[in-house]
């Protein structure tokens, strides 16, 4: 046997309570290494990038599976040593390269060469088996990429915004010029992003132009709460304007008062009111997910990449720290980014809320970069605050621990850490992928849940607003014959840079620090900056 995966300790805010019982069962899920991820790295490349002469030209569900789907020697190794074991295996992704299975601990002990024990974390209480290493047969080696749930640790800190009540205050609502509402320094509605991104309000045409917003944990988006939110605050387009559901994992979206999720709200509030009349999607994740400790992060790739049109934009404002989960699953994660938008998908996260101190307190020494937003293969955005906008002190940011900087944004930030000096020096690892890439107002958001108007805060206000200036681009794209943007980030740090507004104020304390400043240029507080629409049409080349 040979040592796959170890982690040096148990992480953070958890304790080991004991052995696993030997007769509990493992949902477990093993990825087989894929053919060519080196290929679709390149083939995403080519069509994401302004100068390339294969730009646009996204790749088909078979072309990228191509790349993904394991060698067949790999398939019959795995397969001989499952039947060898009396282990029956179903494949779970589309191009075959995820298997899932299900043994009692004692079995999983003997197979793996693991110790499957109790990890309870404090705060919560909440319990997870898991093993802090786990080995495979010497011969399966480059044909197994992991094991999955082991070493990875659920993440009890997917802490959703809080609202406050909204104050008494006349909201923005339709603007008469281009001036920015006062109301907005206090208040944000989709009037104040009109004003200050110049986001037009006149209704998307192209139907096949999509944006999907994922909800997790037993988050549901309410009808009611999004028709009450557009009386108010969308008056200028019909109240009725909804959005279309879909789940998986067993996923649902039931519609009474007290079911209605602050997060789903707000991601739905801010996408169907925000992007006009482009068909919105809300995909419901449920509790019966397949990927263990990623909560159907997996899953609601796998459940996109397995359709033949997925949505072209997919805003999460969802994410963990990047120290709870395994590197190897980190890298798969992140190679099925890299499929999605290969196919034309935009994958827009929200960077987090904890400033440098990622998701969490301040119980940190070294800054702590979350997940997904350190791949390179997705676009993660930060949180702007007031009017003039500021750097919102809680929007995270930061370098990535497990990902190498990207050589599209290697100048960029080049530039920013030569300004920084040695400031925070040690903290961070400055040759990792640096994040956010972007970023839109995210305090003071006017939300309505339960038939009640409130305040939101947090990078999960961002994602949704930048995904809707996305979408209503694709939509123009769409109408004058051209594909959609698709991976945004090659596109963001060359053509699209001089067409965002550059932030240069605030910064992102943390971990006892001031962390980062915000200034002139890119900046892991705010990235490159926040939408202006004219400029960006422009430079998508309308």
């Amino acid at each position: 046997m040979q040592l796959h995966e170890v982690r040096e300790q148990v992480p953070d805010g958890f304790v080991h309570s004991g052995a696993a019982p030997q007769d509990t069962v493992l949902n477990l899920r093993l990825a087989l290494v894929q053919s060519d991820p080196a290929g679709l790295e390149k083939a995403l490349m080519d069509v994401s990038t302004p100068s390339s002469p294969l730009y646009g030209q996204h790749l088909s569900k078979e072309e990228v599976e191509k790349f993904v789907a394991p060698s067949p020697d790999s398939v019959a190794a795995v397969n001989a040593w499952f039947a060898e074991n009396g282990i029956e295996a179903k494949t779970i992704s589309p191009a075959g390269d995820w298997l899932s299975f299900t043994i009692p601990v004692s079995k999983a002990n003997d197979l793996l060469d693991a110790d499957f024990s109790v990890f309870t974390h404090e705060e919560t209480g909440q319990t997870s088996i898991r093993t802090l290493t786990y080995s495979i047969p010497a011969d399966l080696k480059g044909h197994i990429d992991l094991v999955h749930p082991t070493v990875t640790f659920p993440n009890p800190f997917a802490r959703l915004p809080a609202m406050v009540p909204a104050p008494k205050i006349k909201p923005a609502v339709n603007l008469t010029s281009d001036a920015v509402p006062a109301s907005c320094s206090s208040t944000i509605t989709p009037a104040c992003l009109q004003a200050l991104y110049g986001i037009p309000t006149t209704p998307a045409k192209v139907a096949s132009n999509k944006l999907a917003v994922s909800g997790f944990i037993e988050q549901f988006a309410n009808e009611a709460d999004l028709r009450t939110f557009l009386t108010t605050l969308r008056p200028d387009i019909p109240p009725t304007t909804t959005f279309t559901l879909q789940t998986l994992d067993g996923g649902r979206n039931p519609q009474g008062a007290n079911q209605a999720g602050v997060e789903a709200n707000l991601d739905i509030q801010y996408t169907v009111g925000v992007a006009t009349e482009v068909p919105n999607i809300f995909i419901s994740v449920g509790e019966q997910f397949q990927d263990g400790a990623l909560e159907g992060f997996l899953d609601i790739i796998n459940f996109l990449l397995s359709e033949s049109a997925p949505p072209q934009v997919l805003t999460t404002s969802y994410g963990q720290d990047e120290n709870t989960i395994s590197r190897a699953l980190a890298n798969n994660l992140c190679n099925a980014y890299a499929q999605l938008g290969a196919r034309g998908v935009s994958i827009l996260f929200a960077s987090g809320d904890g400033g440098v101190a990622g998701s969490r307190n301040n119980r940190c020494t070294n800054f702590v970069p979350t997940f997904p937003s350190g791949c390179p293969f997705m676009t993660s955005v930060g949180a702007t605050t007031g009017v003039p906008e500021t750097a919102a002190s809680f929007s995270s940011g930061g370098f990535s621990n497990f990902f190498a900087q990207p050589s599209y944004q290697a100048s960029a930030v080049s530039t920013f850490l030569n300004a920084l000096g040695n400031t925070n020096a040690g903290k961070f690892n400055p040759s990792g992928r640096a994040f956010p890439d972007i970023a839109a107002e995210g305090d003071n958001v006017e939300i309505f849940v339960g038939g009640q108007s409130g305040l939101v805060a947090g990078t999960s206000c961002s994602s949704p607003i930048f995904a809707s200036v996305i979408a209503l681009l694709n939509d123009e794209l769409a109408q004058a014959g051209k594909p959609p943007l698709g991976f945004l980030n090659p596109f963001l740090y060359s053509t699209g840079a001089a067409a965002l507004n550059d932030i240069t104020t605030g910064s992102n304390p943390g971990c006892n620090t001031n962390g980062f400043p915000a200034r002139a240029g890119w900046d892991p507080v705010t990235g490159l900056g926040t939408p202006n629409f004219a400029k960006l049409r422009t430079a998508v080349g309308l």
